[in-house]
């Protein structure tokens, strides 16, 4: 039975759309570097990025041109058969990093749940089947899946869906002790961010990397990092697992690989992938042509000479600029945190206000756990616009009332 023709609804948001988000009202129909132009011709400064996806802004040109270009082409051919693209993407990838052997998906939830499988299924063909627990850590999040969900443990998000999956230890970020009294045996892996995006922005000291790195050989672990929020560049590395100077077994990739593109993809060493047999995983879209395209286009962009160097250099101005408002507005900044272009600001009032007041400067922003402002600006930001996200955060400060 057909349902009655509605009349045409009013401007705002459409109510066919679930309401799982609570959206600005606004929408943007162009962008052109860190800039987005609203249906209303207003202009705003992207710190947003899609949540750290735009890694090099907004119409890029040779993202533009590798996407057009692939179009034209062919789309979709799905992975039953060789995908150039894909295999030249994998390869650059093995180049760059410590991988081997890399998986594509089409976000960071499936790269997360692949790096979880990879774990568990290493340990089965390993001859430890009983081996399926993976320790993660209080305040991390992994993505929207049942499994992703229940391997950061946050009840706010698990509330209503059941039973979470099983097979995940939750440990207090940071406390070593903790972490090794967890490994039993039936411990898998330990999974990790090494930068908590949003759960607060909460950098992991490389001291501490290096010493997960080392429980996992001492106890025969895997070490899986999350790096979807923290990869290809975001920290002034291309993976922030460099910083300390170590090599994961897995890792679970996405955002700016595509750079606003869908794609997501699991690294892993050849030891750790060694259970990846046919029929074992799978993805219709992973690694389609297009997706591959762009990837391959961001990664041409990322790899250029002084590119990263350049990224840490704009994220250390960043912080400088964030902590002289923290001088300026002692009683609205807590905490200047982060690491590269992952930046944020641990707040006093409520960081939902500050991001609608960063919003009326036209500046979009976004909140994370702990009460804090992530302040996520394209890697590619020129100078000019970076001292300009800082202005608009002073006037957002300033516009707050002492009080709030």
């Amino acid at each position: 039975m057909s349902k009655p023709v509605q009349a045409k609804r009013s401007s705002g948001p459409s109510p066919a759309v679930m309401t799982t988000y609570g959206r600005q009202d606004v929408v943007f129909e162009k962008g052109e570097g860190s800039w987005l132009v609203s249906t209303a011709g207003d202009r705003y400064l992207d710190c947003a990025s899609g949540v750290a996806v735009n890694a090099l802004g907004h119409a890029h040109p040779k993202l533009i041109a590798a996407l057009t270009e692939q179009a034209a082409k062919v789309w979709h051919t799905s992975n039953l058969y060789r995908i150039s693209g894909q295999e030249r993407l994998a390869e650059r990838l093995v180049e760059t990093t410590f991988a081997d052997k890399v998986f594509f998906c089409n976000s960071g939830a499936e790269a997360c749940e692949g790096a979880i499988k990879v774990a568990r299924r290493c340990q089965f063909v390993n001859g430890h089947p009983e081996r399926v627990r993976i320790i993660t850590f209080k305040g991390s999040f992994h993505g929207r899946t049942l499994a992703a969900l229940a391997a950061a443990g946050n009840e706010k998000y698990l509330e209503g869906f059941g039973p979470p999956a099983e097979g995940f230890d939750h440990i207090e970020l940071g406390d070593l002790a903790a972490v090794e009294k967890a490994i039993g045996p039936t411990t898998a892996a330990i999974m990790i961010e090494p930068v908590q995006g949003e759960g607060g922005v909460r950098t992991v000291p490389v001291e501490h990397l290096r010493a997960l790195r080392a429980l996992c050989d001492k106890h025969g672990l895997l070490l899986v990092l999350d790096e979807v929020q923290t990869g290809m560049g975001r920290t002034g590395k291309l993976f922030a697992h460099e910083w300390a100077d170590i090599e994961p077994d897995v890792m679970a990739v996405a955002k700016g690989l595509g750079g606003g593109f869908p794609i997501g993809a699991i690294l892993a060493t050849e030891a750790a992938a060694k259970g990846m047999t046919p029929g074992t995983h799978g993805s219709t879209f992973g690694g389609n042509p297009l997706a591959t395209a762009v990837g391959n286009a961001v990664l041409d962009a990322v790899l250029e000479p002084g590119f990263l160097e350049a990224v840490a250099q704009k994220g250390l101005a960043l912080r400088q600029g964030l902590a002289r408002l923290k001088d300026q507005f002692p009683h609205a900044v807590e905490e200047v945190r982060g690491q590269g272009l992952l930046t944020g600001l641990k707040l006093k009032p409520p960081a939902g206000d500050v991001v609608k007041a960063c919003f009326d400067e036209k500046l979009l922003t976004v909140s994370a756990g702990e009460n804090v402002l992530r302040v996520l600006p394209p890697l590619n930001i020129s100078d000019e616009d970076l001292r300009e996200v800082v202005n608009r955060v002073s006037r957002a400060l300033a516009s707050l009332p002492k009080s709030t």
